[in-house]
C-alpha cells in the first residue's frame, strides 16, 4: 500500500515561504508584489479560480487585482488592457484568465503579455527557453507537480517517466521538466497504441488528459510515483481526477489525490512566479530567491 502525497501541506508550506519573501520584496521595494489577472466574460469556473488566486495573494502580503471585462469585450481591447499592464511598474505578474470567448484569439492574446511577467508560463519565448534549458518562468501546474516528486524524495535521474497529454500547459512542458532532471521521457496520448502496457513500465507516471478515473490499478508499475493532474466530474458528480486513486495506491509508492494534491501546488506556484518575476526584473539571480 503507497501513501498519498499531501499537496496541501506542501503548498501551504511554499506559500508561507513565498510570504516571507513577498516582506522582504515590500521592505526593500517600498510596495508590496503585485499580480494582476483578466478576465474576460463570466465562465463560471473561471470566476472560482481568479477568486481562489486573488486571495491567495491577499494571504501573502500580495497584492491581488482582478480586471474583469464583459464577454463582448474586442480582441483589440484586451491586448491594449494587457499591454498597460506590462507598462506599469507596480505589475509584477500578468496572468490572463483561459479560456477566452470564442471571438478572442488567445494566442494573439498571449503574444501581448511581457514574457517577464508571464507568470502563467505560457508565452512562446518562455516556452522557447524552457526547451533550451534556459531559466525561464514556468507553467505552474508541471512546476507543482515537480515539487511534489521531490517533497516524496522520488529519485528521477535514469527513472522511466511517461506523461499522458501532450498540451502547451502541463504534458508538454511537464515532459521538458523531467528531461532537465535526466529522467527518459515517454510523452503519451490519445492516439498511443497499447496505452496500458506503456504505463505499467513507468517509474513515474503523470496522467494529465481529463478523462476520469482512465488509469487503473493494473496500468500502475509496483512502486512508482503516480501525479494525477486531471481534475473530472463523474456520473454521480464527484470530483475525481484522471487516475482510479483507490486502484493505484494499492500498488504505487506515492499517488497525489484529487481534491488535495496537484490543485493546491498550483496556486502556491503562481504565487513564486510572480515573486520570481518581480526579482529577476531587478536584475537579481532565481538562486538567491530563498524558496
Amino acid at each position: 500500500m503507497g501513501q498519498a502525497i499531501d499537496g496541501k501541506a506542501v503548498a501551504a508550506a511554499l506559500r508561507g515561504r513565498v510570504g516571507a519573501a513577498a516582506g522582504d520584496f515590500a521592505a526593500r521595494a517600498g510596495r508590496r508584489l503585485g499580480l494582476d489577472v483578466v478576465l474576460v466574460g463570466d465562465d463560471a469556473a473561471s470566476q472560482v479560480y481568479v477568486r481562489n488566486k486573488a486571495r491567495a495573494c491577499e494571504e501573502a502580503g500580495m497584492r491581488g487585482e482582478v480586471h474583469r471585462l464583459p464577454a463582448t469585450t474586442s480582441q483589440a481591447e484586451v491586448i491594449a488592457l494587457v499591454r498597460a499592464l506590462g507598462a506599469r511598474d507596480d505589475v509584477d505578474g500578468i496572468l490572463v484568465q483561459l479560456p477566452l470567448p470564442k471571438h478572442v484569439d488567445e494566442a494573439a492574446v498571449l503574444d501581448a503579455v511581457d514574457p517577464a511577467k508571464d507568470v502563467d508560463g505560457f508565452h512562446p519565448l518562455n516556452g522557447g527557453a524552457l526547451l533550451a534549458g534556459a531559466p525561464s518562468l514556468v507553467p505552474c501546474t508541471p512546476m507543482g507537480c515537480m515539487r511534489l516528486l521531490d517533497h516524496a524524495g522520488v529519485a528521477l535521474e535514469g527513472a522511466r517517466a511517461v506523461v499522458i497529454g501532450r498540451s502547451n500547459i502541463v504534458g508538454k512542458p511537464m515532459a521538458l521538466l523531467l528531461l532537465q532532471r535526466s529522467a527518459t521521457v515517454t510523452i503519451a496520448h490519445s492516439r498511443t497504441r497499447d496505452l496500458a502496457r506503456l504505463c505499467a513500465e513507468a517509474d513515474v507516471l503523470v496522467a494529465a488528459v481529463g478523462r476520469p478515473r482512465l488509469v487503473r490499478g493494473d496500468w500502475v508499475k509496483p512502486g512508482a510515483a503516480v501525479i494525477d493532474v486531471g481534475i473530472n466530474r463523474d456520473a454521480e458528480g464527484k470530483l475525481v481526477g484522471d487516475v482510479a486513486f483507490d486502484e493505484a495506491i494499492a500498488r504505487a509508492a506515492w499517488v497525489t489525490p484529487v481534491p488535495g494534491g496537484v490543485g493546491p501546488m498550483t496556486i502556491a506556484c503562481l504565487l513564486e512566479n510572480t515573486l520570481r518575476a518581480a526579482w529577476r526584473r531587478r536584475g537579481l539571480p532565481p538562486g538567491e530567491l530563498v524558496l
